[in-house]
């Protein structure tokens, strides 16, 4: 238009910038109760280039999105003809000039707005040639009795239409039952087999102190062993507890309603804020439990606590925003924006970090073992294929994936589909019943492990309570290629690039879940017999 250069930039919170939102002031003028009738907003003589630029946008359905008192407002830039199995280069291609605004409103406040187009004001596309375009539009005020504290149900409803709320809802009850059937099963096996196991060792310690020991009990010298590359073991541990602790606040904002819809930018900087507080929270809980391990390097400790998430996601950051620099593309941060959380990791995490690592380190807190190392290892006995690392991962992370997967359909769509998510209860019971069934599976698969006197059971813990984050990622691989409509190298590197940092992040957390679920039942089965 004539009057592009004249546009005004909306000043931006840290998290629509973020979000990619680069809004202007749009040269519409809708003031408070003040009707227009056909007003001519410019006049623009399109170009053949601009023609065609048009023409492309209504042919990929390109729409547009303004925002009225924090109120979203939308509606397509044109529309195509074309009669029933007619060739698609004969369909013809129409540019709306004429938007109606129709805007509800009680006493003084806006309640909603919606857009329309004139559907007999049209500027043909089809061809290439210069075209000259009156735009235009209308402003229409009608009285409403919809309080204002309802004004953002609307929205709301539209991601939660009943049929929707079933396929929901009967997500949660089949992951609930997934979660009674598995905790009952599981709370039955082992409860049994370590009663038969207790009752067998006492036996034997009656009967016979000379007889050899044989499954965990067995192994009860070695089981507390400090586990290989403890340093990386503690950072691991404490980046998913501040994970785990990030996930926890950002519910808690989302159930009290800070995450309405529209609020555009708010969980995008609730992220980033409280990422930041959280940082001491990883810096005590690596410190203090590498301290427990023995450990003298907290320095190094430290340094690699912080850069176990931050550094990956640093790393994809610089060259997801370099591809959308050269696409020119808005998801591109602005340089001051890269400034400010530089600052923010400068000046609030890594002081954090650093005091939490201190804080850990002088914690006088020492490792609770029921049983004492013996000085050296026992040799491992040989083990089946599916008992190796891998095939027990597959296993762990299968079931708590199969409880949430109908959710993430309908995260994905929202993240990458631009629809709106609204239901945060059912959310959060997905949330909850996705930790119970990873710490349960984990729980079981350490049992069977130190049954068969594999006594290494510290990573594998956390590898196998981790391993849904690998299952998500393989989530994203079907969504990508069967549900959405993403193509080209921008949107390609962008989906892939940070849902891969997203499942790291859902493995640190999740791991440090199942590691915790294992350690309170390993010490709890070898405080109840007599290992000396």
């Amino acid at each position: 238009m004539l009057i592009a250069a004249n546009l005004k930039e909306k000043k931006e919170a840290l998290g629509e910038v973020l979000n990619g939102d680069r809004l202007v002031v749009a040269p519409y003028k809708l003031d408070f109760l003040v009707e227009k009738n056909s007003e001519t907003v410019c006049k623009k003589t399109l170009t053949k280039e601009e023609v065609a630029k048009f023409r492309s946008a209504v042919a990929k359905d390109y729409y547009f999105q303004m925002y009225y008192d924090d109120l979203p407002v939308w509606g397509f830039l044109g529309k195509v003809d074309k009669e029933k199995d007619s060739d698609p280069s004969e369909s013809k291609y129409y540019l709306f000039k004429h938007l109606h605004f129709e805007i509800l409103y009680n006493n003084d406040r806006v309640i909603e707005i919606n857009a329309r187009t004139d559907s007999n004001a049209l500027v043909d596309l089809t061809e290439d040639k210069e075209v000259e375009v009156d735009f235009m539009y209308t402003v229409e005020w009608k009285a409403t009795n919809t309080p204002f504290e309802k004004r953002m149900d609307k929205y709301s409803q539209s991601s939660s239409l009943p049929h929707h709320l079933e396929i929901h809802w009967f997500s949660i009850i089949n992951s609930c039952v997934t979660v009674l059937l598995l905790t009952g099963f599981l709370a039955t096996i082992l409860m049994r087999v370590l009663k038969n196991d207790f009752v067998k060792y006492a036996h034997d310690e009656e009967a016979d102190d000379d007889q050899e020991e044989s499954g965990w009990k067995y192994i009860h010298g070695d089981v507390f062993r400090y586990p290989k590359h403890k340093s990386l073991f503690a950072a691991a541990l404490g980046s998913g507890t501040q994970l785990f602790t990030l996930a926890i606040f950002i519910f808690i904002l989302s159930l009290v309603g800070v995450f309405y819809p529209y609020n555009r930018g708010a969980l995008f900087t609730a992220l980033v804020v409280i990422y930041a507080l959280t940082s001491g929270i990883a810096g005590y809980t690596a410190s203090s439990f590498y301290h427990q391990l023995e450990g003298t390097n907290w320095v190094r400790n430290l340094l690699l606590t912080g850069c176990l998430f931050c550094g990956p996601l640093f790393l994809t950051f610089c060259f997801l925003n370099t591809v959308a620099i050269i696409y020119s593309a808005t998801a591109a941060l602005p340089f001051g924006t890269i400034v400010v959380i530089v600052l923010i990791w400068t000046l609030v995490t890594s002081p954090l970090l650093v005091m939490g690592g201190i804080a850990g380190k002088n914690s006088k807190a020492d490792f609770q073992a029921p049983c004492r190392t013996t000085k050296y290892p026992r040799e491992i006995p040989p083990l089946p294929w599916y008992r190796e690392t891998l095939p027990q991962m597959a296993m762990a992370g299968f079931l708590p994936f199969s409880a949430i997967y109908i959710e993430l359909y309908y995260i994905f769509a929202s993240v990458w589909g631009h629809r709106i998510y609204t239901i945060y209860s059912i959310l959060f019971i997905v949330f909850i019943i996705l930790l119970i069934v990873t710490a349960f599976i984990t729980v079981a698969l350490t049992y069977f492990q130190l049954a068969a006197e594999d006594h290494e059971w510290w990573w594998r813990s956390f590898l196998c309570g981790g391993s849904t984050g690998l299952f998500i990622y393989g989530y994203c691989l079907y969504y990508y290629y069967m549900r959405s409509d993403m193509s080209g190298f921008m949107q390609t590197s962008f989906f892939f690039g940070y849902m891969a940092c997203i499942c790291y992040g859902f493995f640190l957390m999740l791991g440090a879940v199942g590691f915790r679920a294992a350690l309170f039942f390993v010490r709890h089965i070898y405080r109840s017999i007599k290992c000396e």
